[in-house]
């Protein structure tokens, strides 16, 4: 199998923090796929933080469930749902063992595997290939199969690399998305970051 070429990937240690610390340090961070023989890659320029069975914006505000169980696991492991009927979105599970937290990917910006993408992504501009949780799964082909990956290993096809951090002063915090029906505190909490990149 081939692995990360000279790229370090990023240990379980990485994400052993809380879910917003590792949010932060995941910006810049290149996100692998292999399909086949293929290496398809992006660097991550959005995410989402959920800490905790306390966070009622977190799918463990329910307790530890059949869906959400792998939130459970040990820190690095792909977290991968789905929504709505038709999308996974891919995730990074964060914190000790038993404290149920993940890192959301929303954005990432295609560098490897172009012309793969493309064509996952007919008929959408370049634009609009990986600016969405779902676009992403959709555009590196990620699955349910996916789930309880480990994303420290080039094992299950699915790992993130070590990038470069974007300067401090670019990086911007929001509240996250969907979650209108959430209460306060946790529907405004500026839990999603992100930067602009270059050509944006």
């Amino acid at each position: 199998m081939p692995t990360a070429t000279s790229n370090e990937i990023l240990p379980s240690a990485f994400y052993d923090r809380p879910a917003l610390e590792v949010a932060h340090d995941l910006l810049g961070m290149r996100l692998v796929r292999l399909l086949g023989n293929n290496r398809l890659a992006g660097i991550i320029y959005e995410v989402e933080a959920y800490q905790g069975e306390e966070d009622l914006a977190c799918h463990a505000r329910v307790g530890k469930t059949a869906r959400n169980a792998v939130m459970y696991g040990r820190p690095g492991l792909a977290y991968v749902y789905f929504t709505y009927g038709m999308h996974w979105c891919l995730n990074a599970v964060t914190g000790p063992g038993e404290i149920p937290s993940a890192v959301l990917i929303r954005g990432i910006l295609p560098v490897e595997g172009l012309d793969i993408i493309a064509a996952r992504r007919s008929g959408q501009p370049k634009s609009h290939w990986t600016d969405g949780p779902a676009k992403i799964c959709a555009a590196l082909g990620i699955d349910g199969q996916q789930n309880g990956a480990d994303l420290c290993s080039t094992k299950d096809g699915l790992w993130v690399e070590r990038g470069n951090p974007p300067p401090p002063e670019t990086i911007q915090h929001g509240a996250r998305i969907g979650i209108a029906s959430v209460p306060e505190p946790w529907r405004s909490l500026p839990w999603r970051l992100w930067f602009t990149l270059p050509d944006q």
